[in-house]
């Protein structure tokens, strides 16, 4: 895809001086409307923002490069154009949300006026919606999966049965998972407070096997402050510190290995743990507080009752199919 700056609604004097941009980090846009989210969001719109940059700049100034205050209402509906053309609705929408964020904070600190802010930022999101990736696992997988751990009689079968129970029983993102520390847990009450995107926090219930395999593993681990789930070295010594959300989906690809069960990712467990719920009668509004849903209607995407019922549908019909030879005398 080429870059933008060689539309020619572009004056070429602002082109010039979109790049680089040489001022005080306070004073930067970029980090400060960064620095106001959680850790994964952070990570996930600086990589938004430096796509944008780059499609600006033909590749030569980054996020924290580019001057952004100086985007005008052709630059951000040019980016919008782009940016539909590669992606997928619900991405574009989301890229287009960092770029409003960044705009605002080069606003708030004053270096573009309230009537240039509106221009620039009034661009429509993209409409249109899409299956949501990934798959649900079955019970058979999970039960193989769970089988695999429970055969490793070291530390970390028991570690890994514990965390692949709460990203099933509870819904957990990964970055939740790996930021759970002790004292967010409550064995008295059995619930997890857990930190979800944009620092909202919810309280989950831990119920049956997720809260047995939960304590059979802080009984090895220890009642020492720190993260819930902690590496594991050879030998089975028990390191310190969080895991990371790569070193999670290394975990689960060496389970699934040993399950002999079909490629998913983390993300798919949360998948399955909203669907059983729905599938299994639970309100659709329970479903989404406890999976920290800001809308119900992410919630509902998710929602696999409607399949089952088109599927009924479209088997009341009879489709007169004869293979090749069987209508002859």
């Amino acid at each position: 895809m080429s870059d933008l700056t060689s539309s020619s609604a572009t004056p070429p004097e602002l082109l010039e001086s979109l790049y680089p941009l040489h001022v005080a980090i306070d004073s930067n846009p970029a980090v400060i409307y960064l620095s106001s989210l959680n850790t994964n969001s952070r990570r996930t719109m600086t990589n938004a923002l430096n796509t944008i940059a780059y499609l600006l700049t033909s590749g030569h100034a980054d996020a924290l490069l580019l001057d952004w205050s100086r985007l005008r209402f052709q630059h951000t509906s040019a980016i919008r154009a782009a940016l539909t053309e590669k992606y997928r609705p619900a991405t574009v929408n989301k890229m287009l949300s960092a770029l409003r964020g960044v705009l605002k904070a080069a606003w708030r600190l004053g270096q573009m006026s309230a009537e240039e802010y509106q221009r620039v930022t009034d661009v429509a999101g993209v409409s249109g919606e899409t299956l949501p990736a990934g798959r649900s696992l079955s019970m058979g997988e999970l039960v193989a999966l769970m089988q695999a751990c429970s055969q490793d009689d070291s530390p970390m079968g028991v570690r890994d049965s514990a965390l692949i129970a709460l990203l099933y029983g509870a819904g957990l993102r990964r970055a939740e998972l790996v930021a759970l520390t002790l004292e967010d847990y409550s064995a008295q009450e059995r619930t997890l407070k857990v930190q979800g995107k944009r620092n909202k926090q919810r309280l989950v219930p831990i119920a049956g096997g997720a809260a047995e395999a939960l304590t059979e593993w802080l009984k090895i681990r220890g009642s020492e402050a720190g993260g819930i789930f902690l590496p594991i070295r050879k030998g089975g010594h028990i390191g310190w510190g969080h895991l990371t959300t790569q070193a999670v989906y290394n975990i689960l690809l060496h389970r699934a290995g040993q399950a002999n069960v079909a490629h998913f990712t983390p993300h798919d467990f949360r998948r399955t743990f909203v669907g059983d719920l729905l599938d299994r009668g639970a309100d659709i509004v329970t479903v989404q507080k406890l999976a920290g849903h800001a809308n119900v209607s992410t919630t509902a995407r998710y929602d696999r009752r409607g399949e089952v019922v088109k599927r009924k549908a479209v088997e009341l019909l009879h489709v007169p199919y004869q293979r090749t030879g069987e209508g002859k005398a």
